[in-house]
């Protein structure tokens, strides 16, 4: 079955490059030129999204953040922004990489394809239970608590897997950065801060218990 690529930019000519390139190389490719198309675009179930940050009715921060909310796939930001500021907000926000434009064609389809097979080398587990009745769906990507489900990003359930399925183990920031953002990542370890924040935030809307516990001065690991 080919592998669906959501492409989300106004730049027309921009997009009939890269469709036409990866129209080659076997993918399907959907195009949407702005925030709104995009959003109506994702019943299509894209296996990864080329999403451009500057647009004219929603920036691309904006629809990453929306986007997350609806599915788990690979997010690549398409951007002429390269500071660092900037990276950690797209990280923040749910993206998985950034390509710079102008970009070499080869080099965006070679990370699309590492991403692709990042995805389908996820381990295939099927669910644990935690303290107060946690229960992580890994292969729905789901998460329960008290009949309730935790709604996480991407990079925030990929967070919580490895944590969980390594429980008691604890991992500093530049490990955990390195194993969910892998060699792709071109950001700061600072932004696991930020997603561990967000994750325990969410968890407390249903329990009072600290399921990723600070280890001072080392790191985090997953107390369930």
């Amino acid at each position: 079955m080919k592998k669906k690529i959501l492409m989300v930019d106004d730049e027309h000519g921009i997009v009939a490059i890269v469709r036409e390139y990866f129209e080659l190389f076997g993918y399907e490719v959907m195009v949407a030129y702005s925030g709104r198309d995009a959003m109506n675009q994702l019943r299509q179930m894209p296996d990864l999204i080329l999403l451009d940050i500057n647009m004219p009715d929603m920036d691309g921060l904006t629809v990453c953040e929306k986007i997350r909310e609806h599915v788990t796939c690979p997010i690549l930001f398409l951007t002429a922004r390269i500071e660092t500021a900037d990276k950690l907000r797209g990280f923040a926000a749910g993206a998985d990489d950034y390509i710079v434009k102008p970009f070499d064609l080869d080099e965006l389809g070679a990370r699309v394809a590492a991403h692709l097979r990042r995805e389908n080398r996820k381990q295939v587990q099927t669910s644990m239970r935690f303290f107060d009745d946690m229960v992580i769906e890994y292969t729905k990507r789901e998460i329960e608590m008290k009949g309730k489900k935790i709604l996480l990003s991407k990079k925030e359930f990929d967070i919580v897997e490895l944590l969980s399925v390594n429980a008691g183990q604890v991992f500093d920031r530049e490990r955990i950065y390195e194993r969910v953002w892998g060699l792709e990542g071109d950001g700061n370890s600072d932004t696991i801060m930020e997603h561990i924040r967000k994750i325990r935030s969410k968890f407390a809307a249903v329990t009072t218990h600290n399921y990723i516990e600070t280890v001072w001065g080392v790191g985090y690991k997953w107390n369930g």
